[in-house]
């Protein structure tokens, strides 16, 4: 599979660190990324920005923590995205800390997840095989 013309990632507040990192290790392995940090302009309604780029991006990843399971910004991403037959097969979870998903959404366990608990290199590794792209270290 090739890798998305922009991937959608979605994250809660307290996790932009985690989400940062990820961001710029996608980006150097040739990933496009939509991140709300480096995406919305301060003078820009935030909201209709995430809604364009819902509409516009290929793919959908989402760092599962328990500030996202707590983040109803966060949910409504993933909602929309589990709604969109457009993102059918192209939904990434991205397994950060043990958290309760099934708050999120019933249909979220049934997708495969990328396990970063112990380490995030594996994670990246596997993350970027997805779409055929070789892991060069972060």
């Amino acid at each position: 599979m090739h890798p998305p013309s922009e991937l959608f990632l979605s994250h809660a507040g307290p996790d932009v660190h985690l989400a940062t990192e990820l961001v710029s290790v996608l980006r150097r392995h040739g990933v496009p990324v939509w991140f709300s940090r480096t995406d919305i302009r301060g003078s820009q309604q935030w909201h209709d920005e995430i809604g364009e780029a819902l509409g516009r991006c290929d793919w959908f990843a989402v760092i599962l923590t328990p500030s996202l399971v707590a983040s109803k910004w966060a949910k409504r991403e993933l909602l929309h995205a589990l709604a969109e037959d457009r993102y059918d097969g192209r939904i990434i979870p991205l397994l950060y800390e043990p958290c309760a998903i099934h708050q999120i959404s019933w249909v979220l366990p049934q997708l495969q997840m990328i396990d970063f608990r112990r380490d995030v290199e594996p994670g990246y590794r596997e993350l970027l095989r997805v779409w055929g792209v070789e892991y060069r270290g972060s």
